[in-house]
């Protein structure tokens, strides 16, 4: 605490402080790489089991990127997106390695929400050559792309993270 003013200055993460959330992301790993051994032990490719009216699970294996881009290349987009991910996840850990933890707990849940779906991820992508993707959410003919916990917790920690920059950013500097 700044005894002058009586603010609290930033506190950066060391050691052990940046494990709970790097635990965060590796739970992410482990729900999703196990919800995608569960799909491929008990479903066939293609295969659909209605949960709700609007909501399938169904194997599918992707790829490609978000919403099956460049999913008909010719292969190389496998070996581009491993290193895409990789590269996206070591700036991230730099990110929250430098980030503080005083006032930034949005943006370091975020960090880690995207950091454990970019290598759950990226393990399918080592593993069998793309993303296996098992929620189908639809109405009559319309649907939205599959995908899978990875996905989510991407989407999810990119929200976070645009909340923290667009909105509380600002108010940290007033």
């Amino acid at each position: 605490m700044n005894e002058a003013n009586g603010t609290i200055a930033p506190v950066r993460i060391t050691g052990s402080g940046v494990i709970w959330w790097f635990l965060i992301s590796a739970l992410i790993v482990v729900g999703d790489q196990m919800t995608k051994q569960s799909v491929i032990e008990n479903l066939s490719l293609y295969q659909r089991i209605q949960i709700l009216p609007v909501l399938d699970l169904v194997r599918l294996h992707n790829t490609g990127a978000a919403f099956s881009f460049l999913s008909g290349a010719s292969g190389w987009q496998n070996w581009f997106f491993i290193g895409v991910a990789v590269v996206v996840s070591l700036l991230i850990l730099v990110w929250m390695y430098r980030t503080p933890r005083s006032g930034y707990l949005t943006l370091l849940l975020g960090l880690s929400l995207v950091l454990g779906g970019a290598v759950g991820n990226l393990i399918d992508r080592l593993l069998h050559g793309y993303v296996v993707d098992f929620i189908l959410f639809y109405y009559q003919t319309w649907s939205y792309p599959a995908f899978n916990l990875a996905d989510s917790a991407i989407t999810c920690g990119a929200i976070l993270v645009l909340v923290d920059g667009l909105i509380l950013d600002r108010r940290r500097r007033s």
